[in-house]
């Protein structure tokens, strides 16, 4: 890829707004796959979400991290 699609990319990805790199000392971490899931879960909660614009998915995601991380804290605590 060419820097140019690089940056129309992730300019592209709500995840990446307004962020900036500098690329000469950027390293690349490849993240894990996602897992495909289908889940139910209350209207309300995923009505929210999706108001909240693209990248709904990925904010889910970040909250149910969240969780996890603060019971595994309280777990090894």
């Amino acid at each position: 890829m060419t820097q140019e699609e690089i940056e129309a990319q992730i300019a592209a990805d709500p995840d990446e707004a307004g962020m900036v790199y500098d690329w000469d000392s950027v390293t690349t971490v490849m993240p894990k796959p996602k897992v495909d899931l289908h889940m139910r879960i209350d209207g309300d909660v995923l009505d929210w979400f999706r108001t909240t614009g693209k990248g709904y998915q990925t904010r889910i995601n970040a909250v149910l991290r969240s969780y996890v991380t603060q019971m595994r804290k309280r777990k090894a605590g």
